[in-house]
């Protein structure tokens, strides 16, 4: 029976009892008990029943959802991919809200913009189409309510996407038949690293006054200790006029002197020179090796940089990513696939 006593009524939440919510209650037989406050009829048991049913019921459709989504994507259709991806977003986000509440009651989680979150979120992370997920969230809603936690967990499913998944939903196929998709925005790793970091130092020079036969005889000897194949040619007072390779060397004329094969002028770079400069440099010369000179003294020879040298930055930039995934492996337990 309704307890109409009136000093129960400050304190006592509740919800207002539908007209039709009573008879439905009943016959479910789903225990009920009432109380008048401010002058309402409201639920005080049996709303937890239901909340648990709505619980289980958001959960089975959300496991079913899980499978024929499966389905679709491994039988390589392009239908039916992405619009479950808003139940099962819905459905995981509406149990995470009801986790938190269960947890932090005082947090005041609301579990309809916690469905909402986890729905575009789910979305924006596979399409990696942030601001639309958000967009089509409010659109749908109009709800400013939503908005920063819609910014906040649309931005968070990105971030979390392009660590642990190389392609996103869209571009994964087309990606596996070998087409390159360029979707990441980073930084040119050659354009942060100037020509003095990875140059050699260790130069070896050739004088112009050296006889072929000589030299010819010496790399013989020193066959593999030799850092670098193309040789800077200094004349009188260590002043750069060319440039010498191997195939100089040994195939080209045995008589004379190292300052007769000297066929045009030196290809320079500068140490304070950006490693994407120089590589583009070295593509427009047709060259393999630049000579690094200072721009005070462009005839001073102070390094030489190779395309091995170019080959160990990126080989530095490599173990640098594979340290970033080896770390972020445990969090999702994914790494990132290759081209």
């Amino acid at each position: 029976m309704p307890d109409h006593d009136a000093s129960s009524s400050s304190t006592t939440p509740g919800l207002p009892v539908a007209p039709s919510l009573g008879p439905t209650l009943e016959a479910a037989r789903i225990p009920l008990e009432t109380k008048l406050i401010d002058g309402r009829v409201v639920v005080l048991s049996g709303l937890a029943v239901l909340v648990g049913l709505a619980l289980g019921a958001l959960a089975v459709l959300c496991m079913w959802k899980l499978v024929s989504w499966s389905v679709a994507l491994g039988s390589g259709t392009s239908g039916g991919t992405l619009a479950p991806l808003f139940t099962i977003g819905g459905g995981v986000g509406a149990a995470l809200g009801a986790g938190a509440a269960a947890i932090l009651p005082g947090a005041g989680v609301d579990l309809r913009i916690a469905a909402l979150v986890g729905m575009a979120a789910l979305f924006a992370g596979s399409s990696r189409a942030v601001l639309a997920s958000i967009v089509f969230a409010f659109e749908i809603t109009r709800q400013p309510i939503g908005l920063l936690p819609l910014l906040a967990g649309c931005t968070a499913a990105y971030l979390i996407s392009c660590l642990v998944m190389r392609h996103s939903i869209m571009t994964e196929k087309i990606a596996r038949r070998g087409v390159r998709v360029v979707g990441e925005y980073t930084a040119d790793f050659l354009a942060q690293r100037q020509v003095g970091e990875v140059a050699s130092r260790q130069v070896v020079s050739l004088a112009t006054v050296d006889r072929v036969a000589d030299v010819r005889e010496w790399m013989t000897e020193v066959q593999g200790l030799v850092p670098h194949s193309g040789f800077p040619v200094l004349a009188e007072g260590d002043r750069l006029v060319g440039v010498v390779t191997r195939r100089d060397l040994f195939f080209g004329p045995g008589a004379g002197s190292i300052g007769e094969l000297v066929k045009r002028p030196p290809v320079v770079t500068y140490p304070d020179t950006s490693l994407r400069d120089a590589a583009d440099h070295m593509v427009r010369e047709g060259v393999g090796r630049l000579v690094v000179v200072q721009r005070a003294e462009p005839t001073r020879v102070v390094g030489i940089l190779t395309r091995s040298d170019l080959l160990s930055a990126h080989g530095r930039r490599l173990r640098e990513t594979d340290m970033a995934e080896t770390t972020l492996r445990p969090l999702g337990g994914i790494r990132p696939g290759r081209e």
